[in-house]
């Protein structure tokens, strides 16, 4: 174990309130590139360094997995197998510190068949059941696509945070989804004519489940706004201003209205024009679009910013998780967050997760060096480990 010390930072923010739940033991066989490792981790900080390509970020992704039955990099569930086996393994022994019990997770799949969740030996029905047990925010390179990209990714941002807190917010998804499916199908129908009077059944659902939608997404973003803009005051040191704005059609005025009014349109180009699948966020910087204006450091803390905002949405929002009588505190994963940032920026990204707002964290680098050298300014305890083609060993 390494001792570091920590220097708390000027701006005062807000301490956490929820219980911590630390992830005690990781193993992974046959996850991407990793054959097998075991690894015993510290309740605080810990640290995967290794050159790129060598496994750090699989190691984050498997914890991920573990939270949200699903890589956050890999669309497809058998690509995550590693080349030439035939099964994966992922578990998870965690300690929850609020009184709800330990909890042991299990996911397996073969190749070729359905992924297996079990939590303290106990398969669930439907996977949905376990989003929201161990809440996780993930910054990884790949946040720079929520300002650079299109809208999906920003409707995807506020749907992974919702729904680790609110149950009721995946199942009116899932119904907006399958109504939006279902009156897309009639749109591109010629011959025969779509029924109209079906299709208005479509529309109501679609208008009832998105107005549920845009309500707590508009919710989400509004508690997001003070902890999003002090944050990234402290990481730059307050030289810009950055401003977050939910756009939503439901802002016009109701959305069944909205939705039919443009019927004849959607009818010509074949899908649906309005609703809360076209959602999104205005990203400001100094009130320019951060896309257009920013600088590749700025983008990158205008990201770490948001993500540690939700981090702390998900800590003091107030909103109990379906699975737990209390709200769990988010395991951090911190991958390469250090590239393109200068050093006062990475100085003070790691003297915000060292605080005692944060619960246990989990940070890639591919210089050792570079990260002792940041550690050991604070005063908590971190494990190190090695990463080399795949084989993770800790460090002394």
């Amino acid at each position: 174990m390494h001792q570091i010390c920590h220097n708390h930072c000027k701006k005062r923010l807000p301490s956490r309130t929820s219980p911590i739940m630390t992830l005690q033991r990781l193993s992974i066989i046959n996850y991407k590139n990793i054959e097998t490792a075991t690894l015993l981790l510290s309740p605080n900080i810990n640290c995967f360094v290794g050159a790129n390509g060598a496994g750090k970020t699989n190691v984050l992704d498997a914890i991920y997995f573990l939270s949200f039955c699903r890589s956050e990099q890999t669309p497809q569930d058998s690509l995550v197998i590693r080349h030439d086996q035939e099964f994966m393994v992922l578990e998870g022994d965690y300690s929850d510190e609020g009184g709800e019990g330990d909890e042991h997770i299990y996911c397996g799949m073969k190749r070729g068949t359905k992924k297996h969740f079990k939590r303290n030996k106990k398969e669930y029905r439907r996977l949905s059941e376990h989003i929201g047990l161990i809440p996780v925010v993930i910054c990884s390179p790949s946040d720079t696509l929520l300002i650079d990209s299109g809208s999906e990714e920003r409707r995807h941002l506020m749907d992974m945070v919702i729904a680790q807190q609110d149950r009721s917010y995946i199942e009116a998804l899932s119904r907006y989804n399958n109504a939006l499916q279902q009156r897309n199908a009639m749109l591109k129908m010629d011959d025969p004519k779509p029924d109209l009077e079906v299709m208005a059944l479509w529309e109501e659902q679609m208008a009832r489940e998105g107005e549920t939608i845009s309500a707590k997404r508009a919710a989400f973003i509004e508690s997001m706004k003070q902890p999003f803009q002090q944050f990234y005051d402290v990481i730059a040191g307050g030289k810009e201003r950055v401003t977050l704005n939910y756009v939503s059609h439901c802002q016009r005025g109701p959305l069944l209205d909205i939705i039919q009014r443009d019927r004849a349109k959607d009818m010509a180009v074949g899908y649906s024009l309005h609703g809360v699948h076209r959602d999104d966020l205005e990203m400001l910087l100094d009130g320019h679009p951060v896309r257009r204006e920013g600088s590749q450091g700025q983008k990158k803390t205008y990201v770490i910013a948001l993500k540690l905002a939700q981090f702390e949405v998900l800590c003091h929002s107030g909103v109990q998780s379906a699975l737990l009588a209390h709200t769990r505190t988010p395991l951090l994963l911190l991958d390469d967050i250090f590239d393109k940032l200068d050093a006062s920026r990475v100085e003070q990204i790691v003297n915000l997760v060292a605080g005692d707002q944060f619960g246990q964290i989990f940070i890639t680098d591919t210089n050792r060096e570079h990260i002792d050298q940041i550690l050991r300014k604070g005063h908590f305890d971190y494990k190190l480990f090695h990463v080399a083609d795949g084989e993770i060993t800790a460090a002394p």
